[in-house]
Parts: structure tokens; sequence; C-alpha cells
């Protein structure tokens, strides 16, 4: 057996059906939701961690890159915890950008929330943030919702190293976004930026507040003072 085929058995093992019964519900895996068609073990995300662990340094990139375009969602997370791992101890630049290159060629199977939010700002991000970021850019201008969160997620790296321009940046360009998962994740983004740079939240907010979607709103604004929160909420910040 090969070791592909030991990290299926081995999430197999962890799979548990009532929650396999409920994870379709909570992605939207239904009909006409934004993970519609997704198929589900059950597995929880410390046993995928478990697996990827013991075997991402045992399977071969292209190895790593066939789990991930499998059609079940924990094989395909599992798949990403292993780039996220193999990019973490890449040896040089070289491997880091062969994992890169392969993250950006298989967006289409990083298609969910999760999948985005768990990997786009540690191996993209990470990546990037000594770079150019014209990739971002063009990720966050696609017609595809995953690429754009993947875009602004991405800039996590950024905030946490006290980068701030490009999430200011791609928020603006995602402001008017009509689906409520990218305005989460922008809100998610400005939040950040505000825990190490209030000013430069609150005058980003300023600026864009009265235009941008409400839950966008509301992330971006959930650690502010009760007061300040509340005359952003009645529109009274000039």
């Amino acid at each position: 057996m090969s070791n592909l085929s030991f990290v299926k058995e081995n999430l197999k093992f962890y799979a548990n059906a009532e929650k396999a019964e409920f994870l379709p519900r909570f992605f939207q895996a239904f009909p006409g939701g934004y993970g519609e068609g997704d198929r589900f073990l059950g597995v929880s995300v410390p046993d995928q961690r478990r697996v990827a662990k013991k075997y991402f340094q045992k399977l071969s990139l292209s190895e790593i890159i066939k789990l991930l375009q499998e059609p079940i969602h924990e094989y395909r997370q599992t798949a990403l915890f292993m780039l996220v791992y193999r990019f973490e101890k890449a040896k040089d630049e070289t491997e880091k950008e062969q994992i890169v290159a392969l993250y950006l060629q298989n967006t289409a199977y990083i298609n969910n929330w999760d999948l985005v939010d768990s990997s786009a700002y540690k191996i993209l991000g990470a990546y990037l943030l000594h770079r150019e970021k014209d990739i971002l850019y063009l990720l966050a201008r696609s017609n595809n919702l995953w690429e754009q969160r993947m875009a602004i997620i991405a800039t996590f790296a950024f905030i946490k190293a006290g980068f701030y321009s490009d999430t200011l940046q791609l928020a603006e360009i995602l402001l008017d976004h009509p689906h409520d998962l990218i305005h989460k994740a922008v809100g998610w983004m400005l939040r950040e930026v505000g825990k190490r740079d209030l000013q430069l939240e609150h005058e980003f907010l300023r600026r864009h507040y009265q235009k941008m979607p409400r839950t966008m709103l509301r992330y971006a604004i959930e650690k502010f003072p009760a007061a300040l929160r509340q005359k952003f909420l009645q529109g009274k910040v000039k």
C-alpha cells in the first residue's frame, strides 16, 4: 500500500458518521450553497492535523497534490496542512517557490473558507511577505470567490509582521463584493489591523463605513469600545 493510501485509510479511521451528516450543512454543501457538492468523512481538524504531521514528509509533493484534488473535503484539508508543514520546513527558496506555484495552480480545489483560511496566509502570505504582491491583486479581481478570499486572508501574514497597506488596499477593492464570506474575511482582517494600529483602522473605516456591507463593518469593529462601536453602527462617525 502506498503512503497516499495509508493517509486515506488513516483519515477514514477517524471518520464519524454523525459529524459527516452535520458538515455538509455547516459548509453549505447542499444544492445552491457555496460548497455545493462537497463530500465529507466527518474527521475533526485535530485528527486531520495528526495525520498530516505523520505523513507530510513521507509523501512527495505530487502525492500531496493528488490528495488535494480529491472530492473528499477532509482529504483536501489534510493535503493543505501537509503543504503548510512542507513550506515551513522547506530547505531552501526553490522548494518554497515550488510549493507556492503548486498552491496557485490548484486554487480550484481550495474551495471553501476553512481550506483558504488554514493555508493562504501560511503559504502565500508568508512567501510574499518581502516580495511583490501583484498576484494578490489579480486574485482579488478574479471571478472566483475563494481566490478573492485567498487574497485578503493572505495579508494576515503581513499584518502579523506589522505591514498593513496591502490589507487596506485589497479591502478597498473588495468593499462592494456581494458575498458575505468576503464581507466576513475583510472585516476580520481590518479588525486584525486595528488590534495593532487602532487609529489606522479607524481612519479607514471613517472613510468607508457608510458604504461598507453591514457584516463587514460589524466584524471590523468587534473589538472597539462599546460607545465607539455604536457610533459606527448608528452612522454618527464623521
